[in-house]
C-alpha cells in the first residue's frame, strides 16, 4: 500500500486556510516529501504523521513557495534524534541552495546526501520508490516527478520444487535476494512469475502544459497537477507566468489516461476552487479540487 497526502495546496503565499505546496508519501516504512513550502511542518502535524521517517525530499524548483519550509523542517527532524541519512533531490544547484538555507539551520545530527538532476529526464531508485524526474516549462528550471512502486511477480512453489530449490531459501528469494549456496546460484526469477502491475503517482506544478507531462504520467493511479487559475479569462496570465489553468490540467489528465486527478497550487485569489469544477469535469470527469490534507491509500490490484 502507498499512502499519499497532499499537505498543502497553495501557491505564492500561505493563507489561514491553505498551506503552501507539499506532498507526502509513505511506503514500506519510508516517507518521501515533494516540495516543502511554508507551513509544511504544521500540515504534517495536523495530519498526524511523523518527521523522523522522512528519508527523501524532492524539489520541483527553487521558488520560495516550494522550498521555504525546509530549514525549520530540518531542525525539527534533528530534534527527533534521527541519525539516518536524508536524501535531497532537485535541479542542478540544489546542494548550494539547501546549504545556503542551512545558514539558519546549521547543525543537524544526520548527514544530508544530494542528487542533482541533469538533462531532460532522470530516474532514481531509492527505498522502494522509482522516481522519474523530467523537465517541464516554467520560468526557472523545474521538474515534474513520477513515482512508481513496482510489484514483483507472484511466488510459485511449483517452480521452486521443479528446480529442487531448498525450502530454506524460498522466502529470501521471494524478497529479491540472490543466493550462492550448496554449489548453486539462486536468483529471484527462478521462483517468481512475471512482474505484476504496480502503482504510479505523478506530481506536476508550476509549468505550462508539455508533452513530457503526458508521457510521464501515462496511466497514473493518481495525477496531482497545478490548477493555478479557474477563471477562464486568466488563461493569458497563465501563459505569461508559465502556469496552468484548471482546464489545461484536465486536458493533460485526459490525454495521459490517468485514473484520477487532484488539482493543487491555487492562486491566492482562487478562494473557492470547487466553483469551477463543473467545467473541469466536462473535460476529465474524475477531477478533484483538493484541499489541504487530502489523503488516499493506493493498493495493488487484487489486494
Amino acid at each position: 500500500m502507498l499512502e499519499v497526502c497532499l499537505l498543502g495546496t497553495g501557491g505564492m503565499m500561505p493563507l489561514p486556510y491553505r498551506w503552501l505546496t507539499s506532498l507526502m508519501m509513505r511506503y514500506n516504512g519510508s516517507n518521501m516529501l515533494i516540495d516543502c513550502g511554508e507551513g509544511t511542518q504544521i500540515a504534517i502535524k495536523e495530519k498526524g504523521w511523523g518527521y523522523k521517517q522522512i528519508d527523501v525530499i524532492c524539489f520541483t524548483h527553487f521558488h520560495a513557495d516550494h522550498i521555504s519550509g525546509l530549514p525549520g523542517l530540518l531542525l525539527t527532524m534533528g530534534n527527533t534524534d534521527r541519525t539516518e541519512p536524508l536524501t535531497i533531490i532537485g535541479p542542478k544547484g540544489v546542494e548550494r541552495v539547501v546549504n545556503s538555507l542551512r545558514a539558519i539551520a546549521p547543525e543537524v545530527p544526520f548527514p544530508i546526501e544530494f542528487i542533482e538532476l541533469e538533462g531532460k529526464s532522470q530516474t532514481i531508485e531509492i527505498n522502494g520508490y522509482i522516481i522519474t524526474a523530467y523537465k517541464v516549462n516554467h520560468n526557472v528550471t523545474c521538474y515534474g516527478y513520477t513515482v512508481d512502486i513496482k510489484r514483483i511477480g507472484k511466488f510459485s512453489a511449483e517452480k521452486a520444487k521443479e528446480q529442487d530449490i531448498p525450502l530454506e531459501f524460498w522466502n529470501r528469494l521471494q524478497k529479491g535476494e540472490v543466493i550462492d549456496a550448496e554449489g548453486r546460484h539462486f536468483t529471484p526469477d527462478m521462483v517468481l512469475g512475471p512482474e505484476r502491475k504496480g502503482l504510479r503517482v505523478s506530481y506536476v506544478t508550476d509549468t505550462r502544459p508539455t508533452d513530457s507531462i503526458v508521457e510521464n504520467s501515462k496511466g497514473a493511479d493518481l495525477f496531482i497537477c497545478e490548477g493555478m487559475y479557474g477563471e477562464k479569462e486568466k488563461k493569458e496570465k497563465a501563459r505569461e507566468y508559465k502556469h496552468m489553468t484548471m482546464y489545461e490540467a484536465a486536458e493533460l489528465a485526459k490525454k495521459a489516461e490517468v485514473k484520477e486527478m487532484w488539482l493543487t497550487h491555487y492562486s491566492p485569489s482562487l478562494t473557492y476552487p470547487e466553483n469551477f469544477m463543473g467545467d473541469v469535469r466536462k473535460i476529465f470527469k474524475d477531477s478533484v479540487a483538493s484541499k489541504d490534507g487530502r489523503t488516499v491509500d493506493l493498493n495493488f490490484e487484487g489486494e
